[in-house]
């Protein structure tokens, strides 16, 4: 470990054992830099790593201090991750989202609120009106799905599905452009899940999820296995639809 590692590490260590709590205060520069044992450069660099990690932040004026630690705060990073994998490892990225998406619609299931049931339905209604705009059919899909794993009340998990299904999102759009009947499939799979959120049954629900799911990590294997390639990245648009 480098000299700036190692500070990195300290840091993270008296966060870690509740001497920094979150939202605290960080000592002044040169105390912290004494007390650790470092020189002030180092802690200097220490802390820039740890601000662009979402642990520290900066306040002009003020001083450092920890974040609150939220999990959509430290996990943001891996959205950014996520955009650079490239061929076969999207395949890897659908099977993650295989794994949790549907269990994640299960216990939606048994957790929301006709508030929560309105948001979905909303949504899948501007899908139906939007079959003939890939791009905002997607958009709605992708708002419909950050709906239902909103309705779970788990943060950390609403959080790695967010940022897990970005890719996918892309390949959903690139399905849409190639296959004609995609939008009228594509909303039957949405339907099959609100019906199962409306009966409140899990199993049902995590049933639905997972048919879903198989449609698209289907369609990607025999499209990959053809040797044609996903698309590369695009340069992120605000998304209008995100709550």
């Amino acid at each position: 470990m480098s000299l700036t590692d190692k500070a990195i590490a300290r840091i993270r260590r008296m966060i870690q054992e509740g001497e920094l709590a979150p939202g605290s205060k960080l000592p002044p520069e040169q105390q912290l830099a004494a007390e650790l044992g470092l020189s002030r450069n180092l802690m200097r660099e220490a802390v820039k790593s740890l601000v662009v990690a979402r642990v520290l932040e900066i306040r002009r004026g003020d001083g450092t201090y920890v974040t609150s630690l939220a999990p959509g705060l430290l996990l943001e990073g891996l959205g950014g991750a996520v955009e650079l994998l490239q061929g076969d490892t999207v395949l890897e990225l659908t099977e993650v989202r295989r794994l949790f998406e549907p269990v994640a619609t299960a216990l939606a299931a048994t957790r929301i609120t006709d508030e929560d049931l309105a948001e979905v339905e909303r949504h899948l209604a501007a899908m139906r009106d939007a079959r003939d705009d890939v791009e905002l059919l997607t958009r709605h899909d992708a708002a419909f799905h950050r709906a239902v794993i909103r309705a779970t009340g788990n943060e950390t998990l609403a959080t790695l599905l967010e940022h897990i299904s970005g890719r996918t999102l892309r390949a959903r759009v690139w399905r849409g452009l190639a296959d004609a009947d995609a939008a009228g499939r594509t909303i039957a799979e949405h339907e099959a899940i609100l019906d199962a959120l409306v009966a409140r049954d899990p199993n049902l629900a995590q049933a639905a999820a997972l048919m879903h799911v198989n449609t698209t990590e289907r369609w990607l294997r025999e499209h990959l296995a053809e040797g044609e390639e996903i698309p590369a990245a695009t340069r992120p648009q605000p998304d209008p639809l995100r709550t």
